[in-house]
C-alpha cells in the first residue's frame, strides 16, 4: 500500500475541504437547533479525576503539578458525561456540548483516539424524547449537506425516514436467531444459557469469555452491521448489566433504559433515562474497575465528587452522539480522518 502523503500537504487538503466544510455547517446547524430549543451550551473541562468507569473504555493519563511541585494523577475524558450531570446537579435543566473526547486502544476507519462527542440532557423528560431529538439532528444533517441518501461499506440509508425501534429481545430472535431469555423463567439467560445459545448460533465462544464478551459477540457478529437500513435504527432495552450508567425499565428492572442509534450499521449515538441512585452508581463502577483490573491489570479512580453530585441531579435522560461520525454519513465520507480538520496520524504516514 503506497505511504500517504501528511494531511497537511495541500493535495490531500484539497481532497478533504469539502467533508471539513460540510463539517463545519452541520454542526452550525445543530448548534442552532439545540439553541432554539432552549438548551444551554456547556463546556465541561477534559482534565478530570476519573475518566469514567466502563470496563473497556481506556483512557489517556496525565499529570498536575501543583504550585507545591506536589503531583496530581489526572485524565483526559472518555465522555463529557460525569462532568455534564454535575451541570445537572447544579441545576440545568437543558444543556449541549461539542466537546473533545479521548480513547486509547481506538483508531480506524470509524475510530480516532480524539473526536468529538455531541451530548445533551433533559431533566424530567423520558428518554423517549431524545428519540425524537435524534430524528431531528439527522434531519438537519441531510438538510445542510444536500445528501438525500446516505450510504457506506454497501449499506444505504434514508436520514429522514422515522426510525424504526427494536428492542434487544427481538433483535436477538430476529436477527441472531437466539433468544435473550429463558424460554422456560422469561429471565435473561445466564452465562452458561447464553454461550450455548450463542454456540446454536454459529458464534465461536472462548472458554474464558464472560458474559458481557458473549454478549458483545452476538451484537457484533450477529445484530449492528444489519441496523440502520433501509431507515435509521433505535435499539432499546438493554441488560442492565450492559448498562452501567443507566436507569432499569419501570416494571422490567432486568433491562435498562438505554438506547443506541444506527444508521448504515454504523452506530452513531447511545443514550441512557440516568441512574440517580448514588449508591447503586457506586456499586456498577467497582464492578466494572474490579473486571478492568482482571483483565488488562488497570482501574481508574472513583469520582467521589461526581457521586456527591448524583445524590442531587434531577431524573434526566441524556444522549451521546459521535459527531464525526454524523459528518461522515452525512457528506460521503469514508474515513473518520476525512471529517477531522487535525486527524491523529495513521502508521503508514
Amino acid at each position: 500500500m503506497p505511504k500517504l502523503s501528511p494531511w497537511w500537504s495541500p493535495e490531500r487538503h484539497a481532497d478533504r475541504r469539502p467533508f471539513l466544510v460540510g463539517r463545519g455547517r452541520i454542526k452550525a446547524a445543530i448548534r442552532t437547533w439545540f439553541l432554539s430549543q432552549g438548551f444551554t451550551e456547556v463546556e465541561p473541562g477534559l482534565l478530570q479525576i476519573s475518566p469514567g468507569n466502563e470496563t473497556h473504555l481506556h483512557a489517556f493519563r496525565t499529570e498536575r503539578i501543583g504550585t507545591d511541585l506536589c503531583r496530581h494523577e489526572l485524565y483526559l475524558h472518555t465522555s463529557p458525561e460525569l462532568a455534564m450531570k454535575k451541570i445537572l446537579a447544579a441545576g440545568e435543566t437543558k444543556i449541549f456540548a461539542f466537546s473533545p473526547a479521548f480513547r486509547n486502544r481506538e483508531h480506524g476507519a470509524l475510530h480516532s483516539p480524539e473526536f468529538t462527542m455531541l451530548e445533551w440532557y433533559r431533566a424530567n423528560e423520558p428518554y423517549e424524547a431524545l428519540w425524537d431529538d435524534c430524528a431531528a439532528i439527522l434531519k438537519i444533517a441531510c438538510e445542510t449537506s444536500g445528501r438525500a441518501e446516505w450510504s457506506l461499506r454497501g449499506k444505504t440509508c434514508d436520514p429522514l425516514a422515522p426510525p424504526q425501534t427494536l428492542t434487544l429481545e427481538n433483535a436477538f430472535t430476529n436477527l441472531a436467531n437466539m433468544p435473550l431469555r429463558d424460554r422456560g423463567t422469561r429471565k435473561i439467560l445466564d452465562h452458561a444459557g447464553l454461550a450455548s445459545e450463542a454456540k446454536a448460533a454459529g458464534i465461536n465462544i472462548a472458554a474464558d469469555d464472560t458474559w458481557s464478551d458473549i454478549f458483545s459477540r452476538v451484537l457484533v457478529e450477529k445484530i449492528d452491521d444489519a441496523l440502520g437500513s433501509p431507515s435509521p435504527t433505535i435499539l432499546y432495552e438493554y441488560p442492565v448489566a450492559e448498562a452501567a450508567l443507566a436507569r432499569p425499565v419501570p416494571n422490567n428492572p432486568d433491562v435498562a433504559e438505554r438506547f443506541e442509534l444506527f444508521a448504515c450499521g454504523v452506530e452513531l449515538a447511545n443514550g441512557f433515562g440516568e441512574l440517580t441512585d448514588a449508591a447503586e452508581q457506586r456499586r456498577r463502577f467497582e464492578t466494572s474497575m474490579a473486571e478492568k483490573e482482571r483483565i488488562y491489570g488497570e482501574r481508574y479512580p472513583i469520582d467521589e465528587d461526581f457521586l456527591s453530585a448524583l445524590s442531587h441531579m434531577p431524573p434526566a435522560s441524556g444522549c451521546a452522539l459521535g459527531f464525526d461520525r454524523l459528518v461522515m454519513l452525512a457528506t460521503g465520507a469514508e474515513r473518520i480522518d476525512q471529517v477531522l480538520w487535525t486527524p491523529f496520524p495513521e502508521r503508514s504516514e
